[in-house]
């Protein structure tokens, strides 16, 4: 009776409902009855039809304003979006690319999870914060957006897929299918609820509603196949495995893991190298999947440390290479031999710019090299790898420049170019944004009109434009964040756009 009674709400459930196409279907919104007119009832007339228009009650708390960091935290004002329109700011969040330098990420990230009151238009949806949520997915940081949903509740079906698929990414299956018992708001479609029922062991329920949905052609034979080799895999073995589906969203591909089909995540959105992390993933799927995300800035570097360091490398070539070059160099570091860290120092820093974690083996060791003597290469590198650690505004002093490039460096790591000549075109672009910054006309409109969050998004859309060769844009953008207060977020940036060599 059970099965029955969900099934009116599942009609539908086909269509995609999010802003990211992965994200599984897993739950509907339940579909209001009908409403029968009375004949008696007086004739209505519908000639008129107006624009429709947001309700809300002054001082009532939104989903839209929640954030895990408060604007002491941030440093951003408490009315980050000012008299700015939801619909674009929503589109702007949208634009926003992923793949910029780690200080604009940085920037992005803390942006989408600051504390703010949402624009005036906002109303009582969620539209901002399912945007914020849909971005952070697209950036892999999925523990942030698991705890902005936690924060919002997860009950809203819109929230609740993005909560499930995040359970599913993440080992966590079993609490997302509690939750989806536990609401009755939430109507649960055909592949979700057969999945659920299967995890909690009531294999025969899950069997009825899969021949259920079937008969009434809620499940498409695609779906089918999957789900009966999920219910039963012993029925098909020596059978050739099922082509991948399109998309793969994070209930499939955990469907075709389970049914021992794993479908790789190197070509999958970057949410799903999550997955690659759990014990169940072998050591060399659980490091590319390290390294996929902290390139991206998704996870901290010391879990890449940690998997790099876990055991010897078994064989040659590719990722092997790095565990391998890795591991003699933190042994070096350990024991404190400046000598044997010299020598690994240009070998190790090639392979990690071969990938782009730069920033994040900066992060683990940039610190400790800028504090020891080295010349030629090594100390080329040691520089530069302190320039990139996070602690480069007090790493800075002690480092020793022998070049106009590097003596432009330091004076920005301390935010004062004055008198400092700029060797190069894009130096020279920089320049301005550390000596008398001007945000250009657009940008300054929008801090005049308190929408810091427009101005600040746009700010790094057009650095990024400057990493493609749009040199206007990176002394706006840099200008901006200074004329904001982030100070620490422009610096990083143009030292990451001089020290780093990211054209894609």
């Amino acid at each position: 009776m059970a099965v029955l009674a969900a099934l009116p709400a599942m009609a539908g459930a086909e269509e995609p409902l999010s802003a990211i196409d992965w994200l599984s279907q897993s739950v509907t919104t339940p579909t209001p009855a009908p409403v029968t007119p009375d004949p008696d009832a007086p004739a209505v007339s519908t000639g008129v039809v107006q624009d429709a228009v947001a309700v809300t009650v002054i001082g009532a708390p939104t989903a839209d304003a929640l954030g895990l960091l408060t604007p002491k935290v941030t440093g951003l004002p408490a009315a980050l979006w000012g008299p700015g329109r939801s619909a674009e700011i929503v589109a702007m969040i949208g634009a926003e690319r992923v793949d910029s330098l780690p200080a604009l990420r940085g920037l992005l990230l803390t942006l989408l999870l600051a504390e703010a009151v949402p624009p005036a238009d906002a109303g009582p949806g969620a539209a901002l914060l399912t945007a914020r949520i849909d971005k952070l997915l697209d950036m892999g940081a999925l523990d942030q957006a698991r705890a902005l949903l936690d924060a919002a509740g997860s009950r809203d079906p819109d929230l609740f897929r993005r909560s499930f698929d995040v359970a599913l990414l993440t080992g966590e299956e079993d609490r997302g299918c509690r939750i989806m018992v536990e609401s009755p708001g939430l109507a649960p479609t055909f592949p979700a609820r057969i999945f659920c029922l299967a995890r909690s062991g009531d294999w025969n329920a899950a069997a009825l509603t899969l021949r259920t949905g079937q008969v009434l052609g809620y499940i498409t034979e695609a779906e089918e196949a999957l789900l009966s080799r999920f219910l039963d895999p012993d029925l098909y073995e020596g059978e050739p495995p099922l082509p991948a589906p399109s998309p793969v969203t994070p209930l499939s591909w955990r469907m075709f893991e389970a049914i021992g089909e794993p479908l790789s995540t190197a070509t999958l959105p970057i949410a799903f190298a999550h997955a690659e992390l759990r014990p169940q993933a072998g050591w060399k799927s659980q490091v590319e999947a390290a390294e996929r995300l902290a390139r991206a800035g998704a996870i901290s570097p010391n879990v890449l440390l940690g998997l790099y360091t876990e055991r010897k490398a078994a064989a040659s070539g590719g990722v092997w290479d790095r565990v391998k070059a890795f591991q003699r160099f933190d042994a070096a570091m350990q024991a404190g031999d400046r000598p044997a860290i010299a020598k690994i120092l240009p070998e190790i820093w090639a392979l990690m710019t071969a990938v782009e974690l730069e920033v994040a083996f900066a992060d683990l060791y940039g610190k400790r090299l800028a504090a020891m003597p080295f010349e030629g290469e090594a100390g080329r590198i040691a520089l530069v790898m302190g320039l990139l650690a996070p602690d480069f505004e007090s790493i800075a002093p002690s480092l020793k420049p022998i070049s106009p490039q590097e003596q432009f460096l330091m004076g920005l790591a301390r935010g004062d170019v004055t008198g400092i000549t700029a060797p190069d075109s894009l130096s020279r672009a920089i320049a301005p944004a550390f000596i008398a910054p001007d945000p250009g006309e657009d940008l300054t409109r929008l801090m005049e009109e308190n929408r810091t969050g427009e101005a600040i998004l746009t700010a790094i859309e057009k650095i990024e434009r400057g990493v493609q060769g749009d040199l206007d844009g990176v002394t706006d953008g840099l200008s901006l964040l200074r004329k904001v207060g982030m100070e620490r977020a422009a610096r990083r940036a143009a030292l990451e756009l001089l020290l780093l060599e990211r054209r894609g």
